[in-house]
């Protein structure tokens, strides 16, 4: 007697033996930009509103839903908006996975978001801080040190240092953003007014959040101070400054306008590769 599943199964044996064959197409699961997400996470939480950073909603509400769905973020604020409350949920999460310290800050990492994806999402245009190495005295990430060295050939001339990246405690006055990475003090000495400016404008223009420092801000001489945006490695204080930078603010408690040169649009060192 022949039934329906031997037909079905002859029928596949010939479609084999013939080469017409084809394995069911699986539906592709949704896509994570990396930059986005971490561009929102470092702008978001420091608006007074639920803005949603434009060009992230897709990436962010991916991972929020990602984040509500192990019990870590109420449904309420998956909204695309990567506020305090993401921010807190994304470290929790990190910390379920044995991160401490800066790897459990709420920024997402290439590592941790790769993770929260599994079977949900894939990540694309990933962002990884790169190796740690001592550079002209100081310690850096490779990408921090990449960027440092495209604005020196805009420039024409080598940076010097006052301080760089992961130094806890190195300097009071910092307020904790050389904690991690992409962070950096660029001596000024015998430099113009006008070569400072300069100065920022090129850190600025590969990726950095750069602002010329006076003695009447703080407790300090003349420096440039630089944030690397989109640096993973950031810690808590220097990711507020990056998302301060790009809501046209100084960087500094007082919350003041944006006192450095004007380079629009702002790019990260990714974008500016690109661009």
């Amino acid at each position: 007697m022949t039934t329906r599943r031997r037909l079905a199964t002859v029928g596949l044996v010939c479609a084999l033996a013939a080469g017409t064959w084809a394995a069911p197409v699986l539906a592709a699961l949704p896509t994570v930009d990396m930059e986005a997400v971490v561009k929102a996470a470092q702008i978001d939480p420091r608006r007074a509103d639920t803005a949603i950073t434009p060009g992230s909603k897709d990436s962010v509400l991916l991972v929020e839903r990602a984040l509500r769905d192990l019990g870590l973020l109420a449904a309420t604020y998956v909204d695309g908006h990567f506020g305090t409350k993401t921010i807190d949920a994304y470290a929790a999460y990190q910390r379920s996975l044995g991160y401490t310290g800066l790897d459990a800050t709420g920024l997402p990492g290439p590592t941790s978001l790769r993770l929260l994806g599994d079977q949900r999402y894939t990540v694309i245009k990933s962002i990884s801080p790169g190796a740690r190495s001592t550079f002209r005295g100081v310690p850096v990430n490779a990408r921090t040190k990449a960027m440092v060295l495209e604005a020196e050939r805009l420039l024409g001339f080598q940076l010097a240092f006052d301080q760089g990246s992961y130094s806890p405690g190195n300097d009071p006055t910092s307020a904790g953003t050389h904690d991690g990475g992409g962070a950096l003090d660029i001596s000024v000495s015998g430099m113009s007014a006008t070569q400072r400016t300069t100065v920022a404008r090129r850190l600025r223009q590969v990726g950095f959040a750069a602002w010329v420092r006076t003695p009447a801000q703080g407790d300090w001489p003349y420096h440039i101070h630089a944030i690397a945006l989109a640096d993973t490695d950031l810690s808590t204080p220097a990711r507020n400054q990056a998302g301060d930078y790009y809501l046209g603010l100084n960087g500094l408690a007082n919350k003041a306008p944006d006192d450095g040169p004007v380079v629009e649009p702002k790019l990260t060192w990714e974008e500016y590769q690109r661009a």
